[in-house]
């Protein structure tokens, strides 16, 4: 199985790692605070909308100019041509092999269009769009210096309030498909209630120094509720081979019945007359051990490599717990091993998702 690419990580040092009590956490969100002394309640006070989290890491980028939204529309995976003010919704930008390159969260203020990426790629992505420019009237601007980005599970958005992008996960986008079984939609798909706020980065030092911030969450929360929900994250669940049906991005990021995109020949043959050939689970891991699994950390069927782990954490209700992406033949009920530990799959992606499955599994919405 292929390593996962991570985004660059940035030297960045958030003010809130200067909390008595903070934790530093590395990797991709190097620059964060882990967690702040009580990883356990930061989940809980965070799960009920009572605590925030910092993500003044992640990259920030405005697009002003009249075909902002026709132009961001003829690149990505999402249908953004009549993008209502205030309505956020996600886009991919696909290599030319239909491999996911960036995950764009986006939401349109009626006179530009905002996009917070994975830290350290704001600068890659407007140094390509700018590229892209071309005779569209358009203006890109990397204000990641400028804007910072604090993390809700609020499930709102308002002209009435900061801009804030809602992250539309789980609900099927108009447009998109799902790639998990008939019996997870009837039963539920777990919850996720989830918006980006940004805010002027000189407010935001200016209310960290007020104290505003003494009650955050730190990454380990946002971590453990984002796997417990089967979130994927750019970075993280990705490889440079990924495409969007292994991790059930259909759902919320691509557009079916759109035009022509970069990438957009392989979604629509892997829809179409395939089956994506790696899949999404959740691993619930053996409690006994002291030990999370490591990003990247092999899952074994017996003796046989079957995947890699991409997100462990302890979640305040079901334990350890993990994101992985398995070969689509591992079967499901098989006990793993994941880094060393004991793992039992919870299915995301079903394995046998696509055209050719005896029971059709991927459903669509027609377009609105």
């Amino acid at each position: 199985m292929s390593e996962p690419v991570a985004p660059a990580v940035p030297s960045y040092r958030s003010p809130l790692l200067e909390r008595p009590g903070a934790v530093p956490v590395e990797g991709i969100d190097s620059g964060l605070a882990w967690h702040y002394g009580d990883p356990v309640g930061e989940q809980r006070r965070l799960e009920a909308g009572q605590a925030r989290a910092d993500l003044s890491n992640r990259g920030v980028i405005r697009i002003a100019g009249p075909d902002r939204l026709t132009w961001l529309h003829s690149m990505t995976t999402q249908h953004l041509s009549g993008l209502a003010p205030f309505t956020s919704t996600e886009a991919l930008l696909l290599t030319p092999n239909g491999h996911v390159e960036h995950d764009l969260h986006l939401v349109d203020d009626g006179s530009a269009t905002w996009i917070t990426v994975e830290p350290g790629t704001a600068g890659e992505l407007v140094a390509f769009l700018q590229r892209m420019v071309f005779m569209r009237r358009v203006e890109v601007a990397d204000v990641t210096a400028d804007w910072a980005v604090v993390g809700e599970a609020v499930d709102s958005e308002s002209t009435g309030e900061p801009l804030a992008w809602r992250d539309p996960w789980p609900d099927l986008a108009v447009g998109g498909a799902l790639y998990t079984a008939d019996e997870i939609e009837v039963a539920g798909h777990p919850e996720w209630k989830w918006r980006e706020v940004l805010i002027p980065r000189a407010e935001f030092e200016q209310r960290v120094a007020a104290g505003e911030f003494d009650g955050a969450a730190g990454t380990w929360a946002v971590d453990a509720l984002r796997v417990a929900a089967w979130r994927p994250r750019h970075g993280f669940e990705t490889d440079h081979r990924t495409i969007p049906h292994e991790l059930d991005w259909l759902r919320t990021a691509v557009h079916l019945e759109k035009g022509c995109y970069r990438g957009q020949e392989t979604i629509a043959r892997v829809h179409n007359l395939g089956r994506p050939p790696r899949r999404l689970v959740m691993l619930h891991l053996d409690g006994t051990m002291n030990e999370l699994p490591a990003p990247g950390a092999t899952v074994l069927n017996g003796e046989r490599e079957v995947g890699r782990v991409t997100t462990a954490a302890r979640h305040h209700e079901l334990g350890p717990i993990a994101l992985a992406v398995l070969k689509r033949s591992t079967p499901p009920d098989v006990q793993l091993l994941a880094g060393g530990v004991e793992a039992a799959q919870e299915i995301v992606v079903d394995a046998a998702a696509g055209p050719s499955a005896d029971v059709p599994k991927i459903r669509r919405l027609p377009q609105g």
